[in-house]
């Protein structure tokens, strides 16, 4: 199955990667950049497979372009389950992606260590793609944690003057709230067995499965706390800004491109799906607390000197609406969700490496020690533009759609917090523009002589602009490759008797 063979292979360069650091400092992030670049190539073949695997889940038909399984804890109902469908494909090649991006931006910055630093990149990489296509919950969990100890490396070892102080507070966060979900999946196996008499971790075996009202809703909180903190939305969002701030350029890439969405994911896979009915329950607060993460990291990030904590703030808000349009229930409001989520990997990915490329030649992320740096660099002036206009979100651009999306869906299920989530749109112009103009416009008092970016940089950031180009101008095939699958989940939200579903176009 290529999705294992990925894994395998990102696992396996890890490891050269780690060990070639003994004969050359150089070799590492060449085998790295080899190994991403040959997981895309296993990947491309796939774009052109028709979905041919059929599973009910929860009684709706699931259709799958790869899936396999092998028993591994037999006793316990524990197996090897992994599978590809258009959502888990498009997030494992963005993963693959950005991982591209994240070691050529970090090509000059890692000088101790590069082996055991690209050991780390790649291995967190391994751990998404495990976390993208495992669908037994054992495997997932496993995944789940296999992610996190690695960004917990880099952040710790290779991040800026509090990189403690952040790497602690991203691994309590996250492992708290991972426990969490680890005790939710314990009792929904626990509760199933009781019931049938088998135990299972199979998602498909447990999806839809009646927990009675009141242990259905605890149990999904359990799912719910664990994806939230990593997406993250108001109020369990504190570890970010710290993360990203401290983080090296890499890390920061990683963790805004694809960590983020990993909780996204969770979401639209796992919470949903398994618990529908519970779903329901709480669809207006998810939906207020998207509205309200947009809005409050908006203002947070309008309120930052310091370059990379403005664009972390401006992660939470832009993540904000997508937790309004999963939580829309609605057709169109989930596809602009997942556009939003690819769509925000391209654009905060490139300002956190136009911020690190700043930060490595001036040696400050503080804006106020900024201004006029177009005069020095107007190749990297005019590439910050593209992506800041993007972020805040100029039509013709993937960040617009996806925005538009969840708006236009929510706005038939609840025009109150549609009308609040709207406001972000204005506050995100705010604090996008005014960054724009504090870094790159006005005078240079420092009479700086910069060199500007450069072919490495360059061929890092192109395939962005032109990826939300593409998703802006013609998103038509995300669409077509995401809409089986959020057709089978709202099939299992119709099936539990949802009132908010819109139609599928």
């Amino acid at each position: 199955m290529t999705v294992i063979q990925v894994m395998l292979l990102l696992f396996v360069g890890g490891v050269l990667a780690w060990l070639s650091e003994r004969w050359h400092s150089n070799w590492p992030k060449w085998i790295a950049l080899i190994t991403c670049l040959l997981s895309g190539v296993l990947l491309l073949p796939l774009y052109s497979q028709e979905p041919a695997i059929v599973i009910s889940l929860a009684g709706a038909p699931s259709n799958w372009i790869e899936y396999s399984q092998t028993s591994w804890i037999p006793r316990f109902g524990i197996s090897f389950i992994f599978a590809l469908d258009g959502l888990s494909l498009m997030m494992v090649s963005l993963t693959v992606f950005l991982g591209f991006v994240a070691i050529l931006s970090s090509w000059t910055e890692i000088s101790d260590q590069p082996g055991f630093f690209q050991f780390n990149l790649l291995w967190t990489l391994a751990g998404v793609v495990g976390v993208f296509t495992s669908l037994d919950l054992f495997l997932f969990f496993f995944f789940w944690e296999v992610m996190l100890i690695p960004m917990y490396f880099l952040i710790a070892i290779w991040g800026h003057e509090k990189r403690a102080y952040a790497a602690m507070k991203f691994f309590i966060f996250t492992q708290f709230s991972g426990l969490l979900m680890l005790v939710a999946i314990l009792t929904l196996v626990l509760v199933n067995a009781n019931q049938t008499g088998q135990i299972t971790f199979n998602y498909f075996e447990l999806a839809g499965h009646d927990l009675g009202s009141g242990l259905s809703l605890i149990v999904m909180l359990g799912f719910f706390i664990a994806f939230v903190v990593k997406l993250p939305a108001f109020p369990v969002h504190p570890w970010l800004p710290d993360a990203h701030t401290q983080a090296p350029t890499a890390a920061s890439v990683l963790l805004a491109g694809i960590l983020l969405k990993t909780g996204a994911y969770g979401l639209i896979r796992f919470t949903v799906p398994l618990f529908p009915e519970a779903s329901i329950e709480i669809a207006e607060l998810a939906m207020l607390l998207g509205a309200i993460s947009i809005l409050y990291g908006a203002v947070l990030a309008f309120a930052q000197t310091d370059f990379k904590r403005l664009v972390a703030y401006s992660s939470v808000s832009h993540m904000g609406f997508v937790l309004v349009g999963v939580y829309a229930f609605d057709a169109i409001a989930m596809q602009g969700a997942v556009m939003q989520m690819v769509a925000h990997g391209f654009s905060t990915a490139a300002l956190f490496m136009m911020a690190g490329a700043i930060q490595h030649r001036i040696h400050t992320r503080d804006m106020t020690q900024m201004g006029g740096l177009w005069q020095a660099m107007p190749k990297m002036g005019a590439v910050a533009l593209f992506f800041i206009v993007a972020s805040l979100g100029m039509p013709g651009l993937g960040n617009f759609i996806g925005e538009f999306l969840v708006l236009l869906g929510a706005f038939k299920v609840n025009m109150t917090i549609t009308a609040i989530a709207a406001l972000g749109l204005i506050t995100g112009a705010i604090y996008s523009l005014i960054a724009m103009q504090r870094v790159f416009q006005g005078s240079d008092d420092h009479q700086r002589e910069l060199s500007d970016l450069d072919g490495r940089e360059f061929t890092a950031l192109i395939p962005l602009m032109l990826g939300l180009l593409w998703l802006g101008v013609y998103p038509q095939p995300v669409f077509d490759l995401v809409n089986p699958v959020l057709a089978s989940i709202q099939q299992v939200l119709a099936g539990a008797g949802s009132q908010l579903i819109g139609s599928m176009p």
